[in-house]
């Protein structure tokens, strides 16, 4: 471990991070660094490029060599229930109940069961937008009309209206409120005040809310992840709260996630379907192990990608004038404006010019034409790689479009 000096503070930072180079990536079998071309910088996937928390391993390794892979005695659920709530009461002050934890494999596979057990096919989903694609596809493809909450770019960042909201909610006749937070793309985690607006909307429409929080635990201070059951026992009662070690763990592929039943009705139709498949049993012990002996590598993780989405907004201002952006408060994504770059595809140029891979911003639409998702998680050498020839192929547009 080094130390770096960020604002006169020396903080550490784990040398094997910054050594993680092009031609070390290159190696993984995984999506994102497997699926992008020759040459190509990959940064949509959200995948981390760190190694995993070495607990996480240790756990694996010490359950690899009892060589039991057969069904889990999991009678009254997995040991994830009780870490779950454990967590949410060490790390947001939320008595969650144990009992109304439920393990599925991952956050969009309990979304559909939800959407389908507890809306009719026409209902209104409403959601804020720009929107994750799968999800955004997920509500069409179960018949249920999306209802766009749009995020507007604004001088403090992307917020939304909320008497516009509440009209939307009102006049759509939506049936849920799909919440992502910390959301994706923007990277907004919303406060307390926003939360509660939203709170007051679910009330009056009586809406169920399926909260998505698997980004929480990277949250970047002074902000906080506030859970939106935790805002008071009526709303937890009208609330399914999505969360997981994929994300902050590095852990998607193992296919392991837990969500909070705050609706007794679900969980009473829960409880009455006939058995059925489990989560992996690795994906229960990396995960468990994750929640209960990552907070070191997490702290250094998040102390990590906090230098890295510095980097990105010091470029972007100094270097990408036309492009616009707001730190983001959470998750390890930027939501960069390219509008200003005069092209129809700005990830088509970055691609075919910088051979850089982005997530294109239709992908997200309402609300993203013209604009970009750039995953920052990976070496910062490789960061300001990506960067340079970022930079680099906006030059050539404005040159083309001057």
């Amino acid at each position: 471990m080094t130390a770096q000096v960020r604002n006169g503070v020396e903080r550490p930072r784990y040398v094997v991070f910054d050594q993680l180079d092009e031609r070390v990536l290159r190696f993984r079998p995984g999506g994102k660094w497997g699926s992008s071309g020759p040459g190509v910088l990959p940064a949509s996937i959200a995948d981390m490029d760190y190694p995993v928390a070495e607990p996480v391993i240790a756990s694996l390794r010490r359950y690899i060599e009892l060589g039991d892979f057969g069904y889990p005695d999991w009678s009254g659920g997995s040991p994830l229930r009780a870490a779950f709530a454990y967590r949410m009461r060490q790390r947001h002050g939320w008595w969650a109940d144990p009992e109304f934890v439920r393990e599925f494999t991952d956050t969009t596979n309990a979304m559909r069961l939800v959407l389908e057990m507890c809306t009719d096919p026409g209902d209104g989903v409403a959601i804020h937008t720009p929107v994750f694609g799968p999800i955004g596809q997920l509500i069409q493809l179960l018949g249920r009309r999306l209802i766009p909450l749009p995020l507007n770019d604004t001088e403090q960042g992307w917020v939304f209206d909320a008497d516009d909201c509440a009209r939307r909610i009102a006049e759509s006749g939506a049936r849920a409120l799909l919440l992502v937070n910390p959301h994706n793309p923007t990277g907004r985690a919303f406060t307390r005040g926003e939360l509660r607006t939203l709170a007051e909307a679910a009330d009056r429409h009586d809406l169920v809310v399926i909260s998505d929080e698997v980004h929480a635990d990277l949250t970047y201070a002074p902000h906080r992840h506030l859970p939106f059951a935790s805002l008071d026992p009526e709303l937890e009662a009208r609330t399914v709260t999505m969360y997981g070690a994929s994300k902050a763990f590095s852990l998607a592929g193992l296919r392991c996630s837990v969500a909070h039943i705050g609706i007794r009705s679900l969980r009473e139709r829960l409880a009455a379907l006939p058995p059925g498949p489990s989560v992996n049993v690795l994906g229960m012990r990396a995960s468990l192990a994750a929640w209960t002996e990552g907070e070191s590598w997490l702290a250094t993780v998040l102390d990590y990608l906090d230098g890295n989405r510095r980097l990105v907004a010091r470029v972007v201002a100094d270097e990408l004038p036309e492009v616009r952006h707001h730190m983001p408060d959470a998750t390890y994504l930027s939501w960069l404006d390219c509008r200003g770059l005069g092209v129809e595809d700005p990830a088509a140029l970055f691609r075919e010019h910088g051979r850089v891979e982005l997530s294109p911003g239709h992908l997200y639409n309402p609300g993203g034409d013209g604009f970009v998702r750039l995953n920052f998680a990976t070496a910062t050498p490789v960061l300001r790689k990506i960067l340079d020839r970022m930079v680099d192929s906006a030059r050539a547009a404005t040159k083309r479009v001057g």
